[in-house]
């Protein structure tokens, strides 16, 4: 007889409980034992942010005492943070950990790819060619992300094995059930499955998860001070990567980052909190999504990520 992973492992995900954060991580940790037994070659998508930076903990856990058996992939839009890129290196080469990266420059030389121009204009889209070009070339059956439910509504939609067809397309309406948390990973050569093991973790959970575990992250998360574009009342990072606009502003300001992306259309925040402490103390009190509040390309339309995702975005 089955049982469900609640039954396994006494789940209730209850976070009136003091051992709530010991649910959820067995909760992952059973979906990424899952993905290793079901497909023949996974891969982790990694970008040095704290949502990935979970999952190859959670993955250490889950695969000790032995190394982490699937590779992390990261695809490089060439306009990430350099704090990101930096600590993905570092972290990939620690652990013993098999890093591939794939470049959208590349891909962009290689299809021709027309880039975005004007205010606003970002790779962040052309990122789903790489990612798919990316799969096709190791022949990736199954590929394991940080998303959460409570990120944006089109998040929410997900299952935690999220069916791609052969195009790496993902339609809502073929999405498979699972009941008692059972996970149908069957599928036909040139499918794949997008495996999100922290589905059931809020922002919040990520946070105080780090802190328990003691994990170190990039600085560009904690509050410092750094020079800013202002548009359209978002802080942006000041680089040559983004295209000044007239109406711009230089400004000098104490931010952190809430999340890491590409830098074209990921705002900053005025924090000061410069410790896990004061992080989570300022998540708690927010009622705007992380992305809903820094990032600029999912505002531009109401299903902005919900069509990329049907496109094949992760």
């Amino acid at each position: 007889m089955s049982i469900s992973v609640k039954e396994a492992s006494g789940i209730t995900t209850d976070r009136s409980t003091p051992d709530y954060l010991d649910q959820l991580e067995a909760e992952a940790i059973y979906i990424m034992r899952e993905v290793a037994g079901q497909f023949e070659r996974p891969a982790l998508l990694f970008s040095g942010g704290k949502d990935s930076i979970t999952l190859v903990h959670l993955a250490q856990k889950a695969f000790a005492p032995g190394k982490i058996p699937f590779p992390l992939v990261h695809v490089d839009t060439g306009h990430n943070f350099i704090e990101a890129i930096e600590y993905r290196d570092e972290l990939a080469e620690k652990i013993g950990a098999k890093l591939v990266v794939r470049y959208v420059e590349d891909t962009i030389k290689a299809k021709g790819l027309k880039e975005q121009t004007g205010k606003n204009a970002s790779r962040n889209w052309l990122q789903t060619f790489t990612l798919l070009d990316t799969i096709e070339e190791f022949e990736f059956d199954a590929c394991i992300g940080g998303a959460r439910r409570d990120e944006e509504k089109a998040r929410a939609k997900e299952r935690i094995f999220s069916f791609r067809d052969e195009f790496g397309q993902w339609d809502p309406k073929r999405q498979r059930p699972e009941l008692w948390n059972l996970f149908n990973g069957r599928i036909q050569k040139g499918e794949n499955v997008r495996v999100f093991p922290i589905s059931n973790w809020t922002e919040l959970d990520v946070w105080a998860y780090l802190k328990r575990e003691g994990i170190a992250l990039p600085s560009i998360y904690f509050a410092h001070e750094r020079e800013l574009i202002l548009r359209d009342g978002k802080l942006l990072n000041n680089t040559p990567v983004i295209a000044p606009d007239p109406e711009d502003q230089i400004v000098r300001r104490q931010v952190r980052f809430r999340t890491v992306g590409d830098m074209t259309c990921t705002a900053a925040v005025e924090s000061h909190a410069a410790t896990l402490d004061e992080v989570i103390a300022e998540i708690a009190i927010s009622r705007i999504s992380e992305r809903g509040e820094t990032r600029i390309d999912d505002q531009q339309t109401e299903a902005a990520m919900e069509d990329r995702k049907k496109g094949g975005y992760f």
